[in-house]
């Protein structure tokens, strides 16, 4: 048994018991092969809650500043983060990403580019699109609703949708595809946590 099946064991059970977190649509994600899940984040939670939620093991993209924290940065390695350098289209973190997709992996993405407050629009990334053209991976698309309340004990619903999947319409993605798909997915996202 690897450290992430223990952490998402212990934090499965405080979720479930503290912020009586349920899960809604987990056939919607496939238990093997190449995967994105693409979710929107409000609060740190997001993360722990998102691996806790999706059936099967998920790396994700961590900002390169929560690795040299002590005690955290070798904790969130061992379950599987990787660094990120955000707002430099950081190529190393990009190559790792589908390297964990190709080998039949599950990747999970904040398409906004990271947290993003209540009531805040902001825009999808190109980024998820990126790695679904790279990879050839399906896009999950996913809502948390409650973590943004967590210090009151708010309930936690985790919402997956149906899988997607990047077409571009030549051999090569546009720059206008690649934000048009986001785009979709960010909707998609968006649909989830109101409905």
């Amino acid at each position: 048994m690897e450290a992430y099946d223990v952490a998402r064991f212990a934090l499965n059970v405080l979720f479930r018991s503290i912020w009586r977190m349920r899960v809604e649509g987990a056939k919607d994600v496939p238990l093997e092969g190449p995967l994105i899940i693409a979710c929107n984040h409000v609060s740190y939670f997001d993360p722990p809650v998102l691996g806790c939620a999706v059936p099967r093991r998920v790396a994700y993209m961590a900002k390169s500043e929560l690795f040299a924290i002590p005690l955290l940065g070798p904790a969130i390695a061992l379950v599987r983060a990787f660094p990120v350098e955000r707002g430099k289209g950081d190529v190393a973190a990009i190559r790792t990403a589908v390297k964990v997709i190709e080998r039949g992996g599950c990747v999970g993405i904040f398409p906004e580019g990271g947290r993003v407050k209540e009531g805040e629009e902001r825009s999808a990334q190109a980024g998820v699109a990126l790695l679904a053209y790279l990879s050839h991976a399906s896009v999950v698309p996913a809502a948390i609703i409650g973590t943004n309340r967590a210090a009151r004990l708010a309930k936690i619903r985790v919402r997956f949708g149906e899988p997607a999947a990047f077409h571009p319409a030549g051999s090569k993605a546009t720059r206008e595809e690649l934000a048009i798909f986001s785009g979709e997915v960010l909707a998609r996202i968006k649909a989830l946590h109101e409905g």
